[in-house]
């Protein structure tokens, strides 16, 4: 991303000034999480206990929820000690794979996808933590006229105070999962 900011520009086909305008916003925000944030010592705990996996991040470098999460996955790629491997995979030059993890009918990103060394699924996480997730499905429902640009400034705003809490409680629910962890 520090390379695409430097020469103006994003990721995807559309090279519009909102959109480089938001890879740089979203590089100021991965800075400071990766600065300030620190997986709790329960989530950490079960990160090195999973067995061997690939993470797939389904992504573009203008997607402000990327920027809110991206860093607390790689945070648990480096606590993994090897057993964790993330890729990013750009959702615009990947659509067939893409297609295939759709929200609803949408492609929303960051999509998570867990794999095993055999390439089997192991589970799927995201467009955004579910309380985040839930905030767009019910402004999608009823905008109550708030404009998208209103509804993605509340959910920075709530990524803000939340700090990764959520995020965090997500994924320990999902690696505390007997199927996921190393046998015993």
């Amino acid at each position: 991303m520090e390379i695409l900011v430097a020469n103006g520009e994003t990721t995807g086909p559309d090279q519009s000034e909102s959109l480089i305008f938001y890879t740089k916003l979203n590089l100021q925000r991965m800075q400071r999480w990766d600065k300030v944030f620190q997986l709790n010592e329960a989530l950490a705990s079960s990160v090195r206990k999973i067995q061997p996996q690939t993470w797939w991040v389904i992504n573009e470098a203008w997607c402000g929820d990327a920027a809110q999460c991206l860093p607390m996955i790689r945070k648990m790629e480096i606590v993994s000690s090897g057993n964790i491997e993330v890729r990013i995979i750009l959702r615009d030059e990947n659509l067939s794979i893409m297609d295939q993890y759709l929200t609803d009918t949408s492609r929303s990103i960051p999509k998570l996808i867990s794999l095993d060394k055999e390439g089997n699924e192991l589970f799927i996480w995201g467009p955004r933590p579910k309380f985040a997730q839930q905030m767009m499905m019910d402004w999608k429902a009823n905008n109550n006229g708030k404009t998208l640009d209103d509804i993605e400034r509340e959910i920075h705003l709530w990524y803000s105070k939340d700090k990764g809490q959520s995020l965090q409680e997500e994924f320990l629910e999902i690696l505390n999962n007997r199927s996921i962890k190393k046998p015993d």
